[in-house]
């Protein structure tokens, strides 16, 4: 009898173990772009259970030169995304920004239209072909670098959608970047800064605070202390703060590397966990 009782046991345990979040690639027609795109799914186990779901969706979205694989394949982590699926219960979609879309419809290249993409045509095709919630109570934003920016700013203008946003080490002020490369790539998509200084200014999220206080959404906002952007949060984290716009601000010790947003994205998870329950609450 003790011999089956501990059979039993280890293979309950194996069958914990093995269960883990489903991984897909989906190939995604993007009619604003006429183009082909790839993005990445995290189901949770269990998802294909019909008495499972529906489930909360976070787009997590990635960083300048990278692609939509960098979240599944370059944390040191290496199944942190599977991870953070089964552990939350949800649907971490890794959609494709580009190397460097900025996640703009931008007015001066038909062919880089991210914000429509993200915020309708891949946010369709996911709640089409998964066991995804369909409204704003159960949808997140979150990416690093270039992808904290385009979390923030497409949320703040697409408030119906999302019910809280995250930025790790965000490049949330667009309008004051030098770097030559960063500076070239930007333009690729706004048009030439000196022609057009109102625009970068208003697609900079460190000047968009008031929009971020009109959507209502929760807000967590990191970055390593020793991060090259690190002044440029701290200054969205100033003004927010003046203007009285509710959200989490962290520092903690690191920089623009994978380890410091392996290690962030659960900060946010918590935060979104806790902004779906009291939203249910009400």
């Amino acid at each position: 009898m003790q011999k089956r009782l501990y059979t039993f046991l280890l293979l309950f345990a194996l069958s914990i173990l093995s269960a883990q979040a489903k991984v897909d690639t989906l190939a995604i027609q993007s009619p604003s772009m006429q183009k082909t795109l790839k993005a990445g799914v995290v189901t949770p186990e269990g998802h294909g259970k019909k008495k499972n779901g529906p489930y909360p969706v976070l787009y997590l979205l990635h960083g300048y030169s990278g692609d939509f694989s960098n979240w599944l394949k370059v944390p040191p982590q290496k199944d942190l995304l599977q991870q953070m699926a089964d552990k939350y219960q949800l649907i971490i979609v890794t959609p494709e920004g580009d190397f460097s879309s900025w996640y703009y419809d931008s007015p001066v290249d038909q062919g880089s239209q991210y914000e429509t993409y993200i915020t309708e045509e891949l946010r369709q095709e996911v709640e089409r072909k998964y066991k995804a919630i369909s409204d704003k109570s159960g949808r997140f934003i979150s990416g690093l670098s270039m992808g904290g920016h385009g979390a923030l700013y497409l949320s703040s203008r697409h408030p119906d959608l999302y019910l809280a946003a995250g930025s790790m080490s965000g490049a949330v002020n667009v309008a004051g970047i030098e770097q030559e490369k960063l500076r070239q790539s930007i333009e690729a998509v706004l048009g030439p800064k000196p022609d057009n200084q109102e625009l970068f200014r208003q697609s900079s999220v460190v000047y968009m605070v008031p929009q971020l206080k009109a959507s209502g959404l929760k807000f967590i906002i990191d970055c390593g202390v020793d991060d090259f952007l690190i002044e440029d949060n701290r200054e969205l984290h100033r003004r927010m703060v003046y203007e009285k716009v509710p959200h989490d601000y962290i520092e903690r010790p690191g920089a623009h590397t994978w380890s410091y947003w392996g290690n962030s994205l659960e900060y946010h998870l918590l935060l979104f966990q806790k902004a779906r329950a009291e939203a249910l609450a009400q």
